[in-house]
């Protein structure tokens, strides 16, 4: 059996609640082939590195903080924030509407604080450069194969999309095929940062709700097969509000926390990828899909 194939669903960092499941759905993508698909993902320790080598990677919020245009006041003001909000955004015990409250008040909080610092627009590509953000292993055969096939790639992130994008940008892989609806900045006319455009989009209302892209999906009528990338139980909404959806394969990177959260992931996503730094499930799957490399059933896995 080619490793590249969909046995890359036998690999040791993958875990399924449901494997029939997950077969059957592959095959209806398989059938259904590159014209009918489309990726919804999102993007910081999804398509971004959670870790590498032990170490954390920043989010695309973390690159801001963390550089030295913001002060050192700042940066503890922030790490606060971070110390206080990030339990409540991930406990198992709390539900999502209970979560929504806080999320709202941390990232409004932070916005509010990277507003009073003066940050230039063209410092953003100079911040990118010199962090330690990184694409998971595999982003140059994921983001092409997408490009080449026409697939489109949307990608819906609660961090800031003027930095994701300049990652994207600076990695060489942001293609045409890529529509990104995140929390971007607003500059004033000589360049400084002054606000966040359009509705704030946090880690639970990732959904239609903040998405004024009914045009974006309505041109997309076609693609009616979804495979869906998210590393919180927030992205599951990711694609609630796209028309006629036929087929979703939903997969998790499970990231942080793995022991306590591994249940709650299992019920929610059909496949859970814990602690892999890579795209290689993902990119089997796209093969498997796009009937590229050698032919192979999914039996057995």
């Amino acid at each position: 059996m080619n490793s590249r194939s969909v046995s890359s669903l036998l690999k040791a960092t993958v875990r399924m609640r449901q494997p029939g499941r997950v077969r059957e759905i592959v095959g209806a993508l398989r059938r259904g082939g590159a014209d009918r698909l489309q990726v919804i993902s999102d993007f910081d320790m999804t398509l971004s590195r959670f870790a590498y080598n032990g170490q954390r990677c920043p989010s695309s919020h973390n690159i801001l903080d963390h550089s030295k245009i913001i002060s050192e006041e700042c940066r503890k003001e922030l790490s606060a924030l971070l110390r206080y909000y990030y339990p409540i955004e991930i406990d198992p015990q709390r539900t999502v509407q209970e979560k929504l409250p806080h999320m709202v008040e941390w990232w409004t909080k932070a916005h509010n604080l990277l507003c009073q610092q003066r940050i230039s627009k063209f410092q953003i590509a100079q911040v990118v450069r010199e962090s330690a953000a990184m694409l998971r292993e595999g982003y140059k055969t994921f983001f092409d194969t997408l490009y080449h096939n026409g697939i489109p790639l949307f990608i819906f992130s609660a961090g800031i999309g003027d930095v994701l994008e300049e990652i994207i940008r600076q990695m060489k892989v942001l293609h045409p095929n890529i529509h990104i609806v995140s929390n971007y900045m607003d500059f004033t006319e000589d360049g400084f940062l002054r606000g966040f455009k359009g509705q704030l989009i946090h880690t639970y209302n990732k959904n239609s709700s903040v998405c004024e892209n009914s045009g974006y999906f309505d041109k997309l009528q076609g693609k009616t097969n979804i495979i869906l990338l998210g590393d919180s139980i927030g992205d599951l909404t990711m694609a609630d509000g796209v028309p006629g959806v036929q087929n979703i394969l939903k997969i998790g990177f499970l990231n942080d926390k793995v022991e306590e959260r591994r249940e709650h992931y299992m019920d929610s996503y059909d496949v859970v990828l814990e602690k892999d730094e890579t795209l290689d499930v993902v990119n089997g799957l796209l093969q498997h899909i796009l009937h590229q490399g050698e032919r192979t059933e999914l039996q057995g896995s």
